[in-house]
């Protein structure tokens, strides 16, 4: 589930090993290219942490925000 942290939308994910994590971040990565909207992550081993905001728009949460989350989501 996303929450808001400090203006950002932050949900962490965990996979079974590195591997799984790492796919899915290669995903994520085709839909930050297709909608020009990149996340700040992290990835340590099993766990990838994703931070949304806009920076356009003063690093605060929007609906391009939102609609990635939205995407993200459908990866599950």
């Amino acid at each position: 589930m996303w929450e808001e942290r400090n203006k950002q939308l932050y949900r962490a994910f965990e996979f079974k090993d590195f591997r799984d994590a790492f796919a899915f971040m290669t995903k994520v990565a085709l839909i930050a290219e297709k909608m020009d909207h990149h996340p700040n992550w992290s990835n340590v081993y099993n766990k990838v942490e994703i931070f949304l905001s806009t920076h356009d728009a003063g690093d605060t949460i929007t609906a391009k925000d939102e609609a990635m989350a939205k995407a993200i989501d459908k990866l599950q």
